[in-house]
C-alpha cells in the first residue's frame, strides 16, 4: 500500500516544518511578529505529527520503502537583512505548499479507503496549513517593497 509512503512523507515533512520556523524565529528574532508567529507554527506542526502517528502505525509499510526524491528538508540556517528574511519566508512558504499538496493526496486516499478518522485529521491539518500560507503570503507582501528596493 503506497499510502504509507505519503504518511511517512507527512510525518517527516511536518517535522521539517516544525523545525524550520524555529530556525527562522531564532535567525530573525528582531522581527517580533515573525518570531512569535513562527514559534506558534512550529507548535502546530509538532501537533500534526502527534495526530498523524496512529495512521502511520495503522497502515503497513511499503516493502520498497520511501522513494529517495520524495522528502522535505528543514531549514538549518537563515539569511540576514530584509532580503534574507524575505527569502527565508519564501522557503517556509514552499515547504508548507509541498506539505499542503501531500495532505491533499493523503486525503484523497483516505476518502477512497473510507477512513473517516484520517479524513478528519487531513481536514484539520489542511486548515492549519492554509492559515500559515495566508500569513506567510501576507508577511512577504509587506516585506517585499522595502527588502527589494532599499539597500540593507
Amino acid at each position: 500500500m503506497h499510502l504509507t509512503t505519503y504518511l511517512d512523507l507527512l510525518d517527516e515533512g511536518s517535522g521539517a516544518l516544525a523545525q524550520s520556523p524555529r530556525t527562522v524565529a531564532d535567525g530573525h528574532a528582531a522581527e517580533a511578529d515573525v518570531q512569535h508567529s513562527a514559534l506558534q507554527f512550529a507548535g502546530t506542526y509538532d501537533g500534526h505529527r502527534t495526530v498523524l502517528w496512529p495512521f502511520v502505525e495503522r497502515y503497513e509499510d511499503h516493502p520498497a520503502g520511501a522513494p529517495e526524491r520524495l522528502h522535505a528538508e528543514a531549514l538549518t540556517t537563515t539569511r540576514s537583512g530584509g532580503v534574507g528574511l524575505l527569502r527565508d519566508l519564501l522557503d517556509l512558504y514552499l515547504l508548507a505548499t509541498y506539505l499542503q499538496q501531500a495532505w491533499t493526496l493523503v486525503g484523497q486516499a483516505a476518502k477512497g479507503n473510507r477512513d473517516r478518522d484520517l479524513v478528519h485529521v487531513v481536514e484539520e491539518c489542511s486548515t492549519d496549513i492554509e492559515r500559515v500560507l495566508t500569513w506567510l503570503e501576507t508577511r512577504m507582501k509587506a516585506a517585499a517593497p522595502q527588502a527589494q528596493l532599499v539597500a540593507d
